[in-house]
């Protein structure tokens, strides 16, 4: 059986947004759900009244992020008994909502978010290192071993699933709200770097030494191996950007995405 992510990892992603009544950050939480796996294939969201009663939103703003899911194509909504929307597996699309945001930054601004993301990363990596139990440091290699499908796609969300699972072993409930706030806005940014073979070896084995560091309860270890990772990863995205800017495509060497 595959390991799944702790429950509190699912709770985050339902938790009721900052700023209610944006059908776009709804679409953004659900989209990064997809993403980082916490929602799987085949998965049934939520009903409407459901959603909207965990994000804190008006039942038109779920149904109007909902039409932003089908058209991204992440979704597919079926009536009947047992009807409702459902995730599809739509790996090519997934890609679609990062890369206009990675248009919409600026460099300057790609640096300030990196910066922020770290600082946050390396918090919650700190503190999963003094808190985790055995079961705990059990639990994150075991969703490292766990290959949810090839290539970007799969790696995906083996890095995104393992950051959300570090925040949640944090033990503190701001650094995992923070975390899934940040999500939003830049964590899938993060993974496109993914669908380039070099950087996808290079952060499976940074998180074979991030986990081991946090079973032995290494906390400084921990810190530095995470920041030195969003650190590479936001360079990445910023040479990206330079890339596109001049008409070149998104990864230097086109891999399967």
């Amino acid at each position: 059986m595959e390991p799944q992510l702790r429950p509190g990892a699912r709770e985050a992603i339902f938790a009721q947004l900052a700023q209610a009544g944006r059908a776009e950050q709804v679409a953004r939480r659900l989209t990064d759900a997809i993403i980082l796996g916490v929602l799987t294939l085949g998965e049934r969201l939520p009903s409407e009244q459901e959603l909207a009663r965990r994000f804190g939103v008006a039942l038109i703003t779920v149904r109007e992020a909902l039409v932003m899911l089908r058209d991204a194509g992440l979704v597919e909504t079926r009536r009947g008994r047992e009807g409702g929307s459902f995730v599809i597996k739509t790996d090519a699309r997934h890609e679609t909502l990062p890369q206009a945001r990675l248009r919409d930054l600026a460099q300057v601004e790609l640096s300030d978010l990196t910066v922020f993301v770290s600082t946050i990363i390396e918090g919650c990596a700190e503190r999963a290192a003094l808190r985790a139990s055995p079961a705990d440091a059990d639990r994150l290699r075991a969703w490292l071993s766990t290959t949810p499908g090839s290539g970007a796609a799969g790696a995906r969300v083996t890095a995104g699933g393992f950051l959300l699972e570090l925040a949640v072993l944090s033990q503190s409930p701001r650094l995992v709200r923070e975390h899934i706030r940040l999500q939003a806005e830049f964590g899938p940014l993060l993974l496109l770097a993914l669908g380039d073979p070099q950087v996808r070896r290079q952060v499976a084995e940074t998180n074979g030494q991030t986990a081991d560091a946090i079973a032995r309860g290494d906390g400084a270890r921990a810190r530095t191996l995470v920041a030195g990772q969003v650190l590479e990863l936001g360079e990445w995205l910023m040479a990206a950007k330079s890339r596109t800017e001049r008409g070149r495509p998104l990864y230097a060497a086109v891999d399967d995405a």
